[in-house]
């Protein structure tokens, strides 16, 4: 009988030690989180962005030209094309401030990867 007392006394001494080293383990983790977090932060803001073609307009637009335009690739399927150039003008329209050059090279941008070009430059300027 007096070997079963024993046992119990064991038991009941582990589980506050159980439960001691998980409060610390959760305690350490919210620490290294907290941390990770601040470094997180404090660092540097890295430069995101996207590097646009430097150079002016060609005399007559080609393909690469027009898929550089509207951001698609030159193999880009017409919905995709259609989507790129809505997206485009939204931010290059005239009435909302923009350019009306830069509005005739989009849609001509488009006519072109869509094959809609009757010839000639195709541009109002």
């Amino acid at each position: 009988m007096q070997q079963s007392t024993d046992l119990s006394d064991t038991s009941e001494m582990v589980a506050p030690l159980i439960a001691g080293i998980a409060v610390a383990a959760a305690a350490y983790a919210g620490r290294y989180s907290i941390r990770a977090w601040q470094a997180f932060k404090a660092r540097p803001p890295t430069a995101r962005v996207r590097r646009f073609y430097e150079g002016g307009f060609q005399p007559s637009m080609t393909r690469r030209e027009a898929a550089l335009i509207l951001g698609v690739r030159e193999s880009t399927p017409a919905e995709k094309i259609k989507e790129a150039h809505r997206r485009v003008m939204v931010a290059n329209h005239p009435d909302a401030g923009g350019s009306h050059f830069l509005a005739s090279k989009i849609n001509e941008a488009k006519d072109m990867m869509l094959r809609k070009n009757k010839g000639g430059s195709g541009s109002a300027f």
